[in-house]
């Protein structure tokens, strides 16, 4: 329990800092959204709602630290502000409708990513010196060192444009009504598999590398050589001693790329103009949209935070030795 709550106080101090750099690094860069705003009306705003869009906004002439004050109390009562580019949706709201399809396409490539990749450094250990085991992690590595953009448009245009076999933009075809029913749900498949392909190949290897390598030290220890020299079949000995304990580090990995999940398709929904969160930021960056922003980098950084801790949970469930830190 002191182990618990001391790293419950470090996540609490380190969601303070992301608070506070949250709210100073939009305000560094160049441009007034509202300025931009009245030029986009074309002179028709008044004077008068200039300055109360500026109020509206956190971005009046009031001292920066009432602003800070101001900004950490909306924070913690759940107020994100208004959105700029999608005037007066709430920043809430809109994050809460594009939220669920970054974590379907994320959470999808992750869990097949870390199984997949698991389970072939599992067996490449275990047989080293195999074919799996020889051509698996180069070929897989060498596949995830491209750029990812590079990537993603070229499985856009062998597949989406030359092939036609999967569409090539949005999260399921215009003019579909959304509904948890078989022509919906198999609709918004196949306008998955090319962005969740794409992350897979380029993620796959990672797992792969660093489960064989863990495999292997595992397979050195003493316990292993005791469940063999008992007459134990080689697929127990390999999953229920060798792979139960090598699992460990993956865990760690798999918490982590779960927090990341929230933002770290930026490249894929921009390539495949897929509606989620990291397409979001890029229309808020481009149409300097702090309150937006601003939500969506506290989203993020909340995610793996939370993501963190619960792997600390999970960890100190699983290893007891980091119980007597």
């Amino acid at each position: 329990m002191r182990l618990i709550l001391r790293n419950l106080g470090f996540y609490l101090l380190a969601f303070w800092a992301s608070i506070t750099l949250n709210f100073v690094l939009p305000r560094f860069m160049p441009g007034d959204p509202v300025s931009r705003m009245f030029a986009q009306a074309q002179g028709t705003m008044q004077p008068d709602q200039i300055a109360q869009l500026r109020k509206l906004f956190g971005l009046d002439d009031r001292p920066l630290w009432e602003q800070y004050v101001s900004y950490v109390k909306s924070v913690f009562t759940g107020d994100l502000g208004i959105s700029i580019t999608r005037f007066p949706t709430p920043v809430s709201d809109v994050i809460g409708s594009q939220i669920g399809w970054t974590l379907l396409l994320g959470g999808v490539a992750l869990v097949i990513a870390a199984v997949l990749g698991n389970l072939l450094g599992i067996v490449a250990a275990w047989r080293r010196g195999g074919v799996l085991d020889s051509a698996f992690p180069p070929l897989l590595i060498f596949v995830g060192s491209f750029p990812y953009f590079w990537l993603a448009m070229g499985a856009l245009y062998l597949f989406g444009v030359s092939l036609g076999w999967f569409p090539m933009r949005h999260a399921y075809d215009v003019g579909l009504t959304p509904g948890f029913n078989g022509e919906f749900l198999s609709n918004v498949a196949t306008h998955l598999v090319l962005p969740a392909l794409t992350i897979v190949l380029v993620s796959i290897g990672g797992w792969m590398l660093g489960m064989r390598n863990t495999m292997i030290a595992t397979t050195a220890e003493d316990y292993i050589t005791m469940a063999e020299a008992k007459g134990l079949s080689p697929s127990r000995i390999m999953f229920r001693y060798a792979a139960r304990n090598a699992l460990l580090p993956s865990v760690t990995n798999f918490g982590m790329a779960l927090g990341f999940v929230i933002g770290g398709a930026l490249l894929t929904e921009v390539v495949f103009a897929y509606p989620g969160i990291g397409y979001q930021l890029l229309m808020a960056v481009q149409g300097l949209d702090y309150p937006l922003m601003q939500g969506i980098f506290l989203t993020i950084t909340a995610a793996v935070l939370l993501a963190n801790f619960l792997v600390d949970l999970v960890y100190v469930r699983l290893d007891p030795r980091v119980r007597v830190r």
